[in-house]
């Protein structure tokens, strides 16, 4: 008996193989440590090998486009966190660096494929689609390590932003060589030019008048789901209207986050988006594993092989000038020629659009998509290489840290931290206040808090914030990890000085006993302490007894918590029960 599905019944199947694939393979990857976008890579390339019967090279190309609506999302919430002032503060790294890096990297690997193929339109299509480095890559990875707001990480950024920019004139270019000297091209281009500068003029002016009040409206209706629906809806209009124009799709979705970035439905707006986002990347990354011609690459593997590795050491090469050149130390630059080596998509497209218009052979296109695509799927390696085998480089202070030394160093201004400050300056107890993260650092100073920037687990930070002079030191960090290396480092530089820890459990409060630290706050459970207390406050118990009980509870779990620190079993300690209270 043989079984025949339907197309609906087809697309089912080609999801369910897609989804199961990624819900295996996925979390396999990012269990080892090499993160979940190789994983989805990987998954997408599984995928075409065990069902290439489902999945030919024109429904991997469908899926492919179908998934750059993941890139769309992506670039939209990017721009959401971007208001347009920051993005003018961001103008010489976008076109200073930006533009050093694509011409760069366009004369050099241009350059090479002329010594191979000896053709200047082939070398120059070649050149500037391999300078394209992938946004959606780059700061997907940049996310899952915490560090899209490092200074490397910003630069990333403004040269990814430059090269989203550059795909409409490139197109264009592409056009002119496909006419090969026709009459008509340059005015078709400036015609072009003209067009889409008009559509970003319309959707700046969209923006900025209408998308706030058509929110307020739709708040009105207090259906989350049309507020949903709305924020696609504006980032799909956004995406077709710059489309239309012969603007990149992406860069359409970005202005418009831009736009709502200082409205006050920026955090709703992301936070409906989100998922879509999350979904619609992962797509992509797998539709790009399942874009790899496996047959191509079987018959031409060492060209490949040896194409992607040179092309890649060039634009690393190059990057990691402009990098020094950009201000960067020489641990950061080196980040951030790791995170721009590798192709982007937007060479799928470029390299696609050379080959209709003659530009390229099929066979060079295919080649060359490849190439771009076992860039994307290095990169990630290359990501978790850097992070595992490199030595960081001692952190160059540029904090002013003159006006340091008081009595309390505060390290972690988080919702924590942020507490224990206003109940010192309260009391007219001086603090020195430290903190990491920087979009913090600045928010924070702009409702009058004077907090330092700078990492608290490295001796040297921890030495120019004043900790020498200090009779304690708070360490009030957000993560348990953080936590630990601050303790580390503060008992390793401070040995004699008190530091009072915030736990964020009961194990983390029996590591850092053990640890050596005497004095835990754990937050959970003063929290529960104080939750319960008013619980039969409600409840009509006495305040005397309240506190009572209060103290007993925490009294026996002090006990508890001594036990399990000396490795006593702790089911033998759950046993003692305060006895039941009595309704009053």
């Amino acid at each position: 008996m043989s079984l025949e599905f339907s197309e609906l019944e087809i697309l089912f199947l080609q999801a369910l193989a897609l989804m199961t694939t990624a819900c295996l393979v996925v979390p396999v990857f990012k269990r080892v440590g090499l993160g979940g976008v190789l994983g989805y890579f990987a998954s997408g390339v599984l995928v075409k090998w065990l069902f290439s019967a489902s999945f030919s090279g024109h429904a991997a190309e469908e899926l492919l486009h179908f998934a750059e609506f993941g890139v769309v999302l992506f670039l939209f919430v990017v721009g959401l966190e971007l208001t347009p002032a920051a993005l003018w503060r961001m103008r010489r790294d976008i076109f200073g660096l930006g533009l050093a890096q694509l011409l760069g990297c366009a004369a050099l690997l241009g350059g090479a494929a002329y010594a191979l193929l000896g053709r200047v339109e082939v070398a120059t299509t070649i050149g500037f689609g391999l300078a394209l480095s992938s946004t959606a890559v780059v700061m997907q990875l940049l996310d899952e390590r915490g560090e899209r707001g490092t200074r490397y990480g910003k630069k990333a950024f403004a040269v990814l932003l430059l090269q989203d920019l550059a795909i409409v004139p490139l197109l264009l270019g592409v056009e002119v060589l496909g006419a090969q000297g026709e009459g008509g091209a340059q005015g078709s281009g400036l015609g072009a030019l003209a067009i889409s500068a008009a559509a970003v003029a319309l959707l700046v002016f969209a923006g900025r008048y209408l998308l706030t009040p058509l929110f307020h409206l739709v708040a009105r209706s207090e259906l989350r789901e049309l507020m949903t629906a709305s924020a696609l809806a504006v980032v799909i209009g956004a995406a077709m209207l710059v489309d239309l124009a012969g603007l990149s799709y992406a860069m359409g979705a970005f202005i418009a986050g831009v736009m709502l970035a200082e409205s006050a439905f920026r955090h709703e707006v992301e936070a409906n988006i989100e998922p879509f986002r999350g979904l619609f990347l992962g797509l992509f990354f797998m539709a790009v594993g399942m874009s790899i011609d496996l047959g191509v690459v079987a018959a031409q593997w060492h060209v490949i092989a040896g194409a992607t590795a040179g092309a890649m050491a060039i634009k690393a090469a190059l990057v990691l000038g402009v990098g020094r050149i950009g201000s960067l130390d020489g641990a950061s630059s080196r980040k951030l020629a790791v995170a721009l080596c590798q192709h982007g998509e937007f060479g799928f497209v470029l390299f696609g659009a050379a080959a209709t218009a003659g530009v390229l052979s099929p066979e060079l296109g295919s080649t060359l998509i490849a190439i771009v695509g076992m860039s994307m799927a290095l990169s990630p390696l290359l990501f978790a290489a850097e992070q595992r085998f490199t030595r960081e480089e001692p952190e160059v202070l540029e904090e002013d840290f003159t006006d340091a030394g008081a009595p309390v160093l505060v390290v972690g201004f988080g919702r924590f931290g942020q507490i224990i400050a206003q109940m010192l300056f309260t009391t007219g107890v001086g603090a020195t206040i430290l903190d990491r993260d920087a979009e913090r650092v600045r928010e924070a100073r702009s409702f009058g808090f004077r907090v330092h920037f700078g990492d608290g687990s490295r001796a040297e930070v921890l030495r120019a914030a004043g900790g020498a002079e200090a009779c304690m030191i708070v360490v009030a960090c957000g993560l348990a990890t953080e936590t630990d290396q601050t303790v580390a480092a503060i008992q390793r530089t401070f040995p004699d000085t008190p530091v009072l820890a915030r736990a964020f459990d009961r194990r983390h409060a029996i590591r850092l006993r053990q640890g050596g630290v005497e004095r835990i706050v754990r937050e959970t459970f003063d929290g529960a302490i104080s939750m319960g207390a008013s619980v039969l406050e409600e409840l009509g118990q006495p305040r005397e007894v309240v506190r009572s009980v209060a103290r007993d509870v925490r009294s026996r779990d002090l006990e508890r918590l001594r036990h399990q620190i000396a490795g006593a079993d702790p089911t033998d300690l759950m046993r003692v029960r305060p006895e039941p209270l009595r309704r009053s």
